[in-house]
Formats: C-alpha cells, sequence, structure tokens
C-alpha cells in the first residue's frame, strides 16, 4: 500500500536548495553586468567619456553621495576613487541638508547615485549644485527623473531585475551601481598612468602594503649576510651557511663584489667524500641572480616563485648589501 506521508520539494536535501537559490542570484547579477557592458557599447559609452574627462579635468575632488544601499555603495566609490589617485570622499545626501554641504566647493564634481533618481532626501543637494555651477553626475536607471534632469551628465543604467525573487531588494542594482564606480575608477587610473609606487603611498598597511614594500625592507643585512671570500674552504663556507642559517653564502672576490653564491642545492651537487677539503670556487655557481634594493616585494616573491629558489643577494654595483629570503616574506604577509 502506498505511503501517504506528503514529499516536500527538496526537503531531503537543503543543502542544494541553498546552491540552487546561490545560482539563481548569480545568473540575475550577472545579467544585470551583461546588461550594462553592452549598454558602455552602446549609449552609455559618448556620456561615460564625458564624464571622465570632466572628472579628470576637475581642480577639486570627487564628491560621491547617495541613500540607502546606494549610500553604501556611493561610500565604496569613493573610497576606490581615493585609493586609485582621484580624491573623493563621501557626502551623505541627508547630511549635507544640516552642515555637510559646506564640505563641497565649487571646483568638486559631484557623482549622485540614485535608482530612481527621485529621493526627495537629495533635493537640496541637487539645489546647491545648480546654485554654484558645481558639475553633477547622476547615476540612476532613469534619466528622465529629477535626478536626471538635474545633472550635467546622466549615466543611465540599463533596467535590470533584482535577484530578490519579490524584485524588490536591492542586489543586481547595487552590483550595478558598484561596477560602474570601479570602471570609472579604474579608467582614470590608467588615463594617468597611475603606478604601482603610487598605490603603494596610499595602501601602507595590511596585506596590500607589505606586497608594496619594497626590497630593502625585508632584507638581512651586515653581519647577517653569509658571506665568504674565494679561495675560502668549504668546510669553512658550511660553518659560515649553519651559524647563519638562510640555506646559503655568498662568495666575493677582493675587492667585494658578487663571484658567486653557494646554495643548498649546489652542495648536493657536488656531494664527494674530499668536499670539505675543496675551495669554495669549484662549489660555487658564478654569476648568481641578484636583485635590487629598490625592487617591489611582488616582484621579488615572483622572481623566487619563478626561478624555484629561497633566497635572493640584494646588490648595489655588484656589491652585497643584502639578503632576503623567502620565508622573511611569508612572515611579512607578502604571500
Amino acid at each position: 500500500m502506498p505511503s501517504s506521508k506528503p514529499r516536500m520539494a527538496n526537503s531531503s536535501d537543503p543543502a542544494q536548495a541553498d546552491v540552487q537559490s546561490a545560482l539563481r542570484t548569480l545568473e540575475t547579477e550577472r545579467s544585470g553586468i551583461s546588461a550594462l557592458a553592452a549598454a558602455l557599447q552602446g549609449p552609455l559609452g559618448t556620456p561615460f567619456a564625458a564624464a571622465i574627462e570632466l572628472i579628470r579635468k576637475a581642480k577639486g575632488r570627487v564628491i560621491v553621495t547617495g541613500l540607502g544601499k546606494s549610500g553604501h555603495v556611493a561610500r565604496k566609490i569613493a573610497a576606490t576613487l581615493a585609493s586609485t589617485g582621484t580624491p573623493a570622499f563621501f557626502v551623505h545626501a541627508s547630511e549635507a541638508s544640516h552642515g555637510d554641504l559646506g564640505m563641497i566647493t565649487p571646483d568638486d564634481v559631484i557623482i549622485a547615485l540614485s535608482w530612481s533618481g527621485e529621493q526627495p532626501e537629495m533635493k537640496n543637494l541637487v539645489n546647491y549644485s545648480a546654485r554654484f555651477a558645481i558639475p553633477m553626475v547622476a547615476v540612476t536607471a532613469n534619466a528622465e527623473s529629477s535626478l536626471g534632469q538635474a545633472a550635467r551628465i546622466v549615466l543611465e543604467l540599463p533596467k535590470a531585475r533584482e535577484a530578490c525573487p519579490h524584485n524588490l531588494a536591492p542586489t543586481t542594482s547595487t552590483l550595478m551601481q558598484s561596477a560602474i564606480g570601479d570602471a570609472i575608477a579604474i579608467a582614470l587610473l590608467e588615463g594617468r598612468g597611475f603606478t604601482a609606487l603610487e598605490f603603494a603611498n596610499f595602501h601602507p598597511g595590511g596585506k596590500l602594503g607589505a606586497m608594496l614594500k619594497f626590497v630593502r625592507d625585508y632584507m638581512r643585512t651586515g653581519e647577517s649576510i653569509p658571506i665568504k671570500s674565494v679561495g675560502t674552504s668549504m668546510s669553512d663556507a658550511l660553518v659560515e651557511m649553519s651559524a647563519k642559517g638562510l640555506g646559503c653564502v655568498c662568495i666575493v672576490n677582493g675587492s667585494g663584489e658578487i663571484a658567486g653564491i653557494i646554495t643548498d642545492g649546489d652542495l648536493r651537487r657536488h656531494m664527494r667524500p674530499d668536499l670539505l677539503a675543496a675551495l669554495v670556487d669549484d662549489v660555487m655557481t658564478k654569476r648568481p641572480k641578484t636583485v635590487p634594493p629598490s625592487m617591489l616585494a611582488t616582484e621579488i616573491l615572483e622572481t623566487l616563485n619563478s626561478s624555484k629558489i629561497t633566497t635572493l643577494i640584494v646588490s648595489e654595483a655588484n656589491k652585497p648589501v643584502g639578503i632576503v629570503h623567502l620565508h622573511d616574506l611569508l612572515r611579512a604577509g607578502v604571500a
């Protein structure tokens, strides 16, 4: 006799239902990004380029503003702009009516985010922009809205369905706003030739800061460098290698210039009964790879990985000034 117990869809595998929900969300949001990319290749391209030129020529800063979820996105866009060389900060559209308008000058450019373009709390800021001829770029899905009509340039985002099943919670729309903000920041960055060194000035902390420091910030110097002269016996070189604990020893000539390096790999390749009696000249690798102290930590990490080595000599005028080890970079958070 068949069971009369009702069966609920997906009740046996709620985890899979959650995954399917996530996939639907990502697919919906992907469609929004695809629509935005298509718009940039069409009607959105001209006003986007005009907005970049307007910001690039501005004498002041970029003021990014918005409310609600658009406000959160605006704050992120301002931070991205500032960190990539475009002076910018966030002004809350409501707080602007209570004194924060004084933070905005006629030399600035305003980027205002509002999906509908009809938020009444933004009215005073819009009026202030018009009164003092402060150019405004509106990022909205409705170019005919109050915000769109008041702006000098309108970046009209394509209509897209929210990932929320009720088409209510801002999801796809905020992703598209964030994406257009990133596009603005990177276009400005590339246009001015913003370099990694300039980026480092704005990111001294965290992993980014560690990656953007220089070899000289991590190299071991002075007595910490394992060094022996040409003509030294391997027994003495091994003592130096063991004492410094870096798995290598730099070999220099009579002028103090780098003549070679002996690593653990060299020892394995030359292993023989009389190795300790041999001279370093017969074991060392000549013309070893070296790096300058001005190299970025990210670059030296790439060099170590691509060469499959753990240690590099840091040199100036072919003389050792330091030594950098992969473990030092790892401890500093570079990798």
